[in-house]
């Protein structure tokens, strides 16, 4: 039997299947799915997975209501299969303080990804009322998802972790095309290409032939390949005169993060750690004008404590400066207890001032706030960081001043896993800094996605990005998605490196999603005038 009609006849056992056997098949699909993600990366199986899609809603025909409750329980069970295995690290972060969290687990692990199953169950059912009975039925299921995939990017603060457009980021060359239609364009793409083979079963008789449409999404995918090479060929990394950078990985169990007793043990080990040499040539800090730290570096509000500021002022030596994240106690009038805080990130000159201050805008939910608090809280629910009443949200997204090198866009921990907030009209950066503490998800695939996504904002902007990880992994990115420097996950140490230099502003830093608004506007009209009118014979 030839490959084809092995594959045709694989599609036809799916469209015909019902029952629990279908909610496996599209469980399973879903779990596969999740290999194509950072540190797998093994997109091809989206060729097999996303076709199982298509197919799992030609079977839903046969249903009520023209299928549509069938292939949104396709579609919840696909999503619960992608996203158990590709977010199973977030229970990780409830055995930090296991005597509070630990029973909470079932809940991350499972009750998250079935929140989010219902952003692609939506998916398919939207796909199943627009569907049409030729190939274009792939696009149909390219802008559903799509869709749907917005939404989950969007809807009660957002979540786009490992959004499908990711798949698409390795190697990278192919990510390059985010500089033009940014990741709900590449969503699309992916989709597009990766569901075009399901075609394949239907009869040699419909025009166009079967092969047409995955012959075009090959054709498009090597377009991207094409066109990623010579823009990486063409643009090489530059980097910034006189700007040196020391990034401190200080591989901090959360245990200690959060514990004021260790006050004296952490203030050490970061100073011991960013002095140290890391070649026979190095002299320490001294090599470098800016000093990174990771997110929340310390338990206790840097700067009302006086001793670890000018122990601060004592490492740095003239001319360099300290990037740090930290906790930020709100302006108070003299004895009013703090009780809530800002999750922050200060510049602080070699003599203790502080520059400039950022404040978190996009909180995490349950780390960092509880939806309804007050409620919630009466209720006995408390976030992970414990802090009653939940951080205080930033007002304001601006660029901060760092002496001897361009203005930065700081952004702290899953901020910089949101696509478009990254440009700031008439403030354009130089460079982003992202710092984060990835150390609640220990050695998992966690910390992998997370920076396969920061990455992702660097190519779209054109910017580079610095990024200090607790627990790693810290790495100095250039704008077109190149690691320049890296260090590993798990790791204690520092990393020295120049800054690399921004690029023009890309057609997406230009005028964002308009260019995926313009492709999926299109991709609709050809699905709708498929699915509505009926050819002329």
């Amino acid at each position: 039997m030839r490959l084809s009609d092995k594959l045709r006849a694989a599609g036809l056992v799916i469209i015909l299947t019902w029952g629990w056997k279908r909610a496996a098949i599209a469980l399973v699909a879903g779990a596969l799915s999740a290999l194509a993600m950072a540190p797998f990366n093994a997109w091809p199986v989206l060729f097999l997975t996303f076709s199982v899609a298509v197919w799992l809603i030609d079977g839903a025909a046969a249903g009520r209501w023209h299928g549509v409750p069938a292939a949104a329980l396709s579609g919840f069970w696909f999503g619960l299969g992608y996203f158990v295995p590709g977010l199973y690290w977030m229970g990780y972060a409830f055995f930090v303080d296991a005597q509070t969290f630990a029973w909470l687990t079932p809940f991350a692990v499972l009750g998250l990804p079935a929140c989010l199953a219902l952003f692609t169950a939506f998916g398919f059912a939207l796909a199943r009322l627009i569907w049409p009975r030729d190939a274009s039925r792939v696009l149909a299921l390219a802008v559903s998802l799509t869709i749907a995939e917005w939404l989950r990017g969007h809807v009660l603060s957002g979540l786009p972790w490992n959004a499908f457009g990711y798949a698409l980021s390795e190697p990278l060359a192919l990510a390059q095309t985010a500089s033009l239609v940014g990741l709900w364009g590449m969503t699309f793409l992916a989709v597009a290409i990766f569901a075009s083979p399901a075609v394949l079963v239907d009869g040699g008789s419909r025009r166009p032939a079967p092969w047409q449409t995955p012959a075009v999404a090959l054709l498009v995918l090597v377009a991207m390949l094409v066109f990623g090479t010579v823009r990486l060929t063409l643009q090489p990394t530059t980097f910034v005169a006189d700007v040196k950078l020391r990034i401190m990985q200080p591989n901090l169990q959360q245990d200690a993060k959060f514990n004021y007793s260790a006050k004296a043990a952490v203030m050490q080990k970061y100073l011991t750690l960013s002095d140290r040499a890391s070649g026979p040539r190095s002299t320490g800090v001294s090599d470098a004008n800016i000093l990174i730290w990771p997110e929340s570096a310390f338990p206790f509000f840097l700067t009302r404590e006086a001793d670890a500021m000018a122990q601060i002022a004592d490492l740095l030596p003239k001319g360099t400066v300290l990037i740090t994240g930290s906790v930020r106690a709100p302006d108070l009038p003299p004895g009013v207890r703090v009780t809530r805080a800002y999750n922050s990130i200060y510049v602080i000159d070699h003599d203790g001032s502080v520059l400039s201050v950022y404040d978190k805008l996009h909180l995490v939910p349950f780390g960092e706030y509880l939806p309804f608090q007050d409620w919630m809280e009466k209720l006995g629910f408390v976030q992970l960081t414990k802090v009653q009443g939940g951080f205080i949200p930033g007002t304001i997204r601006r660029t901060l001043d760092v002496p001897g090198a361009p203005r930065a866009l700081p952004l702290i921990c899953y901020e910089a896993i949101f696509p478009g907030n990254i440009t700031i009209h008439d403030d354009r950066p130089g460079w982003i800094v992202n710092v984060t503490n990835d150390g609640w998800f220990g050695i998992s695939t966690g910390p992998y996605q997370h920076l396969q996504q920061a990455r992702m904002r660097t190519i779209e902007e054109g910017l580079p990005m610095v990024r200090a990880a607790n627990t790693g992994i810290s790495a100095v990115i250039d704008p077109l998605g190149r690691i320049v420097a890296q260090l590993g996950l798990g790791i204690e140490g520092v990393l020295d490196a120049g800054l690399p230099s921004a690029i023009a502003p890309t057609i997406y830093a230009r005028v964002g999603d308009i260019p995926a608004a313009v492709i999926l506007i299109a991709a609709l009209t050809i699905v709708l005038r498929r699915r509505f009118l009926r050819r002329k014979p």
